[in-house]
């Protein structure tokens, strides 16, 4: 720990509120170490998983997949990189393989991590591993949507384009292809220094 790091705040109690079969919403008062006392709440996984993935699916060094799915959090459809719940006994690239599978039809002969992001830390835990997947090739497995997903590619060059559309607002996915471009973009810079 850096010693300019604050003291954390002591947690004086904690109790589950309110639970779902998804989530659990967890009261915790804290003290900090001025003394200060202040009441949280949280929303926390079921923990019957041990993460979640997002896939930036390349099908070739130019394109990416996106899905179309219905998000009841907006009452709409979105689009959005494939994700999903790592199962238990699942290591994340495996599980980034399934998801390919169920919602988009194509499994990766390559996958690599890409980065870990989280969303509204001050209020949920969870985390989010992107990986980065190639060598693309067909294949079909079951999954738990409800319906079929559209599968759409688009131009990984064409963020800007994305983002003036009224469908294309998740925050993960966003960073998540500005950080793919990045990283392609200088993989591509360093083998044209040879």
């Amino acid at each position: 720990m850096d010693d300019s790091s604050p003291e954390k705040p002591r947690i004086l109690s904690r109790k589950t509120v309110a639970e779902s079969r998804l989530f659990r919403v967890e009261e915790l008062e804290l003290r900090f170490s001025n003394g200060a006392e202040r009441h949280f709440e949280r929303l926390l996984g079921n923990g019957k998983g041990i993460g979640a993935v997002m896939i930036v699916a390349m099908p070739d060094p130019d394109h990416v997949l996106l899905i179309r799915e219905y998000a009841v959090g907006f009452e709409d459809y979105v689009l959005t990189l494939p994700k999903g719940v790592v199962d238990p006994g699942e290591d994340i690239v495996t599980a980034a393989n399934r998801e390919l599978m169920e919602e988009c039809g194509v499994g990766a002969r390559r996958i690599e991590p890409l980065v870990e992001l989280s969303l509204s830390p001050n209020y949920m835990r969870q985390r989010m591993q992107v990986m980065l997947a190639s060598d693309l090739y067909p294949k079909r497995l079951e999954g738990d949507e409800p319906e079929p997903l559209v599968v759409e590619t688009h131009a990984l060059d064409s963020i800007t384009a994305l983002l003036a559309r009224e469908d294309f607002h998740e925050a993960r996915a966003i960073a998540a292809l500005y950080i793919a471009r990045d990283k392609l973009k200088g993989e591509q810079a360093d083998t044209s220094l040879w």
